[in-house]
């Protein structure tokens, strides 16, 4: 069984703590992440003395953020983000839709407001790969949540697309184009003057 061990963070370490925290960790964590990246050190009476001044301003940009992010959530209720894909006729995606694609789809109002959406905190178990509307959660921390509305379009209407068809050698068929409505309106027309000329 893994023993924990307590260091002293000199910096933020998102889901543990803030700078001046003395926290329990895997020795693992420490060993292979905290400790070469100076991230965190030994405890000692002096070293939490010295980042005590440091603590009091995380705390207060802590508080800040959290501001700030309270008011995104507010922003974000009941929003719809409609995005554009290309995909096959039968809705599926040639791409996908991420969770980085949808936290750049709300970076702008984020920026408006002087914060950001991280990827993470855009919550989609899997890459979006079929046209829909899809309820998306976004979640800063476990009070500040909210779920929107994700809307992915096809980028041409699904029933002007033609299906790719391959013969058994894998060679593409080619299929003679469907002629535009207006010029099959005009032909239906022709034969109709000329019967009525004779």
């Amino acid at each position: 069984m893994a023993r924990n061990v307590e260091l002293l963070l000199q910096e933020n370490v998102e889901n543990l703590g803030i700078v001046g925290d003395v926290v329990r960790v895997k020795t693992g964590f420490a060993r292979n992440y905290l400790l070469p990246m100076g991230v965190a050190v030994a405890p000692t009476p002096q070293r939490i003395a010295a980042l005590e001044a440091e603590r009091a301003q995380a705390v207060a940009e802590l508080a800040e953020q959290r501001d700030r992010r309270r008011m995104i959530v507010d922003k974000l209720e009941g929003i719809a983000l409609t995005m554009t894909r290309s995909c096959n006729d039968q809705g599926v995606l040639y791409g996908s839709v991420s969770q980085r694609d949808i936290a750049d789809g709300l970076l702008e109002l984020a920026q408006s407001m002087g914060d950001s959406i991280d990827p993470r905190h855009v919550r989609v178990p899997t890459s979006i790969r079929h046209i829909g509307t899809y309820d998306v959660p976004i979640q800063f921390d476990q009070e500040l949540r909210v779920d929107i509305q994700v809307i992915v379009e096809p980028d041409q209407p699904l029933e002007e697309r033609e299906e790719m068809e391959f013969d058994d050698d894998g060679e593409l068929i080619e299929k003679p184009r469907p002629k535009p409505k207006a010029e099959q309106a005009e032909q239906a027309e022709a034969p109709a003057e000329e019967a009525a000329s004779e």
